[in-house]
């Protein structure tokens, strides 16, 4: 009896899992053919609650393979999208650091400093590093350049401080495996006691390579924090998402993890672009009128999407995920 009462709360778990995401059905919300002047692909926007309107900071790349960063703002975070004429954030060219473009922003609101700071891949000659601007506005950024040392990926901080020191959420390379790493620094500048927080899991849908998707969302039960992770199959790569939840207060203790994706490549156009079998979030907002959770991704690396949840639903089916063991 008791097996069979845990095999019944597994198949509860995983129906929460299927059914945790709505993928909104006017997607793509965003594409190429909406752009004010060329491009390639539009796709891996971060986001962020400016005013009375969402704001989408959005990668993409011209026809020379190389990215920038442009805003799209809406009133309703799914349509009537009012894209800025010219890219917003483009590389320094006199800078070795921003070289080859610049991708896959995260935002958080720094609320100590009164300010929003943009984590960023920059492309230098060295391989891709983490790059860190700060804004007010999103006309008019200051560049704190990189962070640490290439190859590194995948990166945002936290909105607030832990004993004093900024944290930082990033995916570096490390002896040739791709683990999801946290580090802090007193100053945002010089970084360290650098520790180990999500590892790929060898056989899941998560065994070649994980990163973090949009910014840590705080809860009272701890950080929500999703991440794509990646399986390398005979028809190419798989990026699905995932769920964990870390410490309220000491975010390098992990707490939960999914064991099932809880949002995975399955509509045409996640399936067809540049890239197939690609759903890659690096943004959300949080509606607190409606409790509701907008997840914006890049798929299949050429358009933007957003899927929909209720973060009590989240919050209730990270609570059922089993008791991290690591």
């Amino acid at each position: 009896m008791e097996m069979e009462n845990g095999n019944m709360a597994e198949l509860s778990r995983w129906k929460k899992a299927h059914d945790l995401f709505k993928k909104y059905d006017g997607n793509p919300i965003l594409s190429p053919t909406d752009w004010p002047y060329p491009a390639n692909a539009v796709f891996n926007p971060a986001s962020a609650k400016l005013n009375t309107e969402t704001l989408l900071l959005v990668r993409v790349e011209d026809m020379r393979g190389f990215s920038h960063l442009t805003v799209a703002r809406s009133p309703n975070g799914l349509t009537d999208w009012h894209i800025d004429p010219e890219p917003t954030l483009e590389a320094d060219q006199s800078s070795c650091e921003e070289k080859w473009g610049l991708e896959d922003p995260r935002i958080v609101w720094l609320e100590e400093q009164k300010q929003f700071a943009v984590t960023y891949v920059s492309f230098s000659e060295g391989g891709p590093v983490v790059s860190l601007a700060i804004t007010k506005n999103f006309r008019t950024f200051a560049r704190l350049g990189t962070l640490l040392p290439p190859e590194d990926k995948d990166a945002c901080l936290f909105p607030r401080r832990f004993n004093g020191r900024f944290a930082l959420i990033h995916r570096p390379i490390v002896r040739g495996e791709a683990h999801i790493w946290l580090s802090f620094s007193p100053d945002l500048k010089h970084w360290g006691d650098h520790q180990l927080l999500i590892r790929t899991r060898a056989a899941y849908w998560d065994c070649h390579r994980v990163g973090l998707a949009c910014q840590p969302i705080e809860t009272p039960q701890g950080w929500l924090v999703f991440y794509h992770g990646v399986r390398s199959t005979t028809a190419g790569q798989i990026y699905r998402v995932g769920l964990t939840l870390l410490d309220l207060n000491a975010p390098w203790k992990l707490l939960r993890r999914s064991d099932e994706w809880v949002l995975g490549p399955a509509a045409y156009y996640e399936q067809i672009g540049d890239v197939g079998g690609v759903v890659f979030p690096t943004g959300a907002v949080v509606h607190n009128e409606t409790n509701q959770l907008y997840l914006y991704y890049g798929a299949a690396d050429t358009t933007v999407a957003v899927a929909i949840t209720n973060l009590d639903d989240c919050i209730d089916y990270i609570m059922s995920c089993p008791e991290a063991d690591e």
